[in-house]
């Protein structure tokens, strides 16, 4: 297979293609002519799939995107923008959790539509942890506590900013404050001389944490273990990540405990505008 192949029966030349492709990739070398890619365009293609999405008349494939393999968009499963607004304003971190698991094909089915989130250059580093045992996840909070009385000791002032001795003494007296008993947790793990690591893992995770309360699932940022995996030697051969990569943040999951019924106001957005 060529790197770009058109269906010359359904293209109408309509050069949608060329103008979608980021890299412009893709020309039409005479005023009738169908498209065609440019120069060495396979070195330079990102694989993002963009003219193959944007062509109305699935005409386009290209070697990593075939059209065929390509799920139509459904205009009919698109939300209004009310409904948009409404979701993203009622989500909720998630602090307490019900003593049940979530099934693997849901854990799984969280994923693979974090796996969509947007990345640099779509380098789509992002690589995944999944904590299934909830013993294994409290054991996990019982090393960030460690890392905390670590903290606590060496760097005092690092220690109040972040309210450590109160979060130490609770866990003392059986209140899990880093975990929230959660029954799993997920982190996200990427190369970490990759210069978009960070930004796509924090993306990613922000995809899964809507896509966990569409399906009734609980989340919340696990601030604390993702800076205690970032330093931590006994936390890290705990979660013996792949060689070079490093942790880029955590989420807790499980099904909420409590619903909750209203949209608390925020800080009014401070905006520039030139």
């Amino acid at each position: 297979m060529s790197f770009l192949t058109v269906d010359q029966t359904k293209c109408k030349r309509d050069r949608i293609c060329a103008a979608e492709c980021p890299a412009r990739l893709i020309v039409f070398r005479e005023l009738d002519a169908f498209p065609s890619s440019v120069k060495r365009a396979e070195q330079f293609c990102l694989r993002c799939g963009h003219c193959v999405a944007v062509c109305p008349h699935q005409a386009i494939s290209v070697k990593t995107v075939n059209s065929v393999d390509c799920v139509p968009v459904d205009p009919g499963l698109l939300p209004a923008p009310a409904q948009v607004e409404h979701f993203l304003k009622s989500r909720r971190s998630i602090r307490s959790f019900k003593d049940k698991s979530v099934d693997r094909a849901i854990l799984e089915k969280l994923i693979d539509v974090s796996a969509y989130a947007p990345s640099g250059h779509n380098m789509q580093p992002v690589h995944w942890l999944v904590v299934e045992d909830k013993h294994q996840v409290r054991h996990i909070a019982g090393l960030v506590v460690d890392w905390m009385r670590y903290i606590i000791e060496h760097m005092p002032q690092i220690a109040a900013v972040m309210h450590m001795e109160a979060v130490c003494y609770a866990w003392d007296k059986g209140i899990d404050t880093i975990c929230r008993n959660a029954p799993h947790l997920i982190i996200a793990h990427a190369p970490e001389d990759t210069h978009v690591s960070q930004g796509s893992c924090t993306i990613a995770l922000t995809y899964l944490e809507l896509a966990a309360y569409s399906m009734g699932v609980g989340a919340c940022w696990a601030g604390f273990v993702g800076a205690a995996a970032e330093t931590f030697p006994p936390l890290m051969r705990e979660l013996a990540l792949p060689e070079s990569h490093k942790a880029f943040g955590a989420m807790l999951i499980g099904y909420p405990k409590y619903q909750y019924h209203r949209i608390p106001p925020r800080t009014a957005p401070r905006i520039i505008w030139r």
